[in-house]
């Protein structure tokens, strides 16, 4: 089994070895044979990735062995133990055992670094070590939420952005003793909200939370993030703005309408097109990148330039190390709730998405169920809720989108 950094090098020298083919060969000098080549290349890159996650899955169950005590012994064990934070194991305590075996050495703990509800609320505001790795796992899980503008609020009122458009303003040449000319910009108002989401209960039998081998914190977060990331990150693609977030796509305005015949593609004049919709104040900062569902991106990846040589190319930062795939030197970030290709789909966006402001209100708040309804059948629920908004706040158009033509 390859070393994940071994893994990297290869696919290091295989992106430069492509860049080098198009590189050396212009559209004049482009044929069957290099195509070929590219295309063995970029099927070698998918194989290493896949491979890659392969070697990833076979360290991060050796790691879960040696956290297990397979591996550590048992002093090491007490060690790392020791460094943990008392009120983290007593929160978790809680979320296994229930209120009624937490320790009073353990409450007293919990009391100190958050907020814990009554049994009869059954609510508990999650240590700021556990709010702040949700977060994390939220931003990784992708999607809008990771490339978006986000911050955090103590209070869930509304906040007001004022907005501008001052893409088409200019100043004046104006002749000696002449007055200026009056022009005062024309300000609006974006009003940022927030709503509720619930993970729904993530019911977990009696067998898993007591036995000490398996990972509950692990479990319950990731259960949760998946959860939370996917219906947040929905609204935050493609909600309305009325009784839910304003979605990016509904957001965004047009960049580019598919010519006749490309319900289920695009062409490469279409996305230049695309690029250059977006004024060039916007481009200038750096930040502007592409955002598709993954089948969009296996579409492009087919395309050719005028040419007709491949205009994907897998990331490479000129040093031998890796970096993420670009498209026309653009990142491209995959989200899953972008449409796919089809009849006037909105399906591939481009610009500045640091305009988009996503707003998350204090902290998550777990519920943990033991009545009836579950103890009859073995379980104990877990419920997680948190308060987020999200709006784009900018009138320039600093996104837009490509929409697929009708017929």
């Amino acid at each position: 089994m390859q070393s994940i950094q071994a893994l990297r090098e290869r696919r290091a020298t295989i992106a430069q070895s492509i860049h080098k083919l198009l590189d050396d060969h212009p559209g004049d000098k482009w044929n069957a044979a290099l195509q070929e080549k590219y295309d063995a290349g970029m099927k070698e890159i998918e194989d290493i990735a896949d491979e890659s996650k392969r070697v990833q899955q076979v360290l991060d169950l050796i790691a879960e062995n040696a956290e297990t005590g397979q591996v550590r012994n048992l002093f090491e064990r007490q060690a790392h133990e020791e460094k943990r934070p008392a009120h983290l194991d007593a929160f978790w305590n809680l979320m296994r055992r229930g209120e009624k075996l937490v320790t009073p050495e353990e409450w007293s703990a919990l009391r100190n670094t958050m907020s814990v509800g009554t049994s009869a609320q059954g609510g508990y505001t999650v240590p700021t070590e556990v709010s702040a790795s949700l977060a994390d796992a939220l931003k990784a899980y992708g999607g809008v939420r990771s490339v978006a503008e986000v911050f955090r609020t103590t209070a869930g009122n509304d906040i007001n952005f004022p907005t501008t458009d001052g893409t088409t303003e200019t100043g004046e040449l104006i002749g000696e003793n002449t007055t200026a000319t009056g022009s005062d910009p024309s300000f609006g108002v974006v009003t940022l909200k927030t709503y509720k989401f619930s993970s729904k209960v993530v019911a977990i039998p009696f067998e898993l939370l007591q036995d000490s081998q398996i990972d509950m914190e692990a479990f319950i977060r990731n259960r949760l993030v998946t959860r939370l990331g996917r219906a947040t990150n929905t609204y935050f693609t493609t909600g309305t703005g009325t009784a839910q977030p304003q979605g990016i796509v509904t957001a965004a305005s047009s960049g580019k309408v598919g010519t006749t015949g490309q319900t289920l593609t695009v062409i490469y004049d279409d996305l230049v097109d695309l690029v250059h919709s977006v004024d060039p104040a916007y481009r200038a900062l750096g930040k502007c990148r592409f955002m598709m569902a993954d089948s969009s991106l296996k579409v492009i990846r087919k395309l050719k330039d005028t040419a007709g040589r491949p205009i994907f190319l897998p990331g490479y930062d000129g040093l031998g190390g890796p970096m993420p795939d670009t498209l026309l030197g653009y990142g491209i970030t995959i989200n899953q709730d972008v449409a796919a290709m089809a009849a006037n789909a909105k399906s591939i966006l481009f610009g500045d998405f640091t305009f988009y402001k996503i707003r998350d209100v204090m902290d998550i708040q777990i519920f943990r169920f033991d009545d009836s309804a579950y103890i009859k059948l073995g379980q104990i629920g877990f419920l997680a809720w948190m308060r987020s908004g999200g709006s784009f706040v900018d009138v320039g158009g600093a996104v837009k989108y490509y929409q697929n033509s009708a017929t």
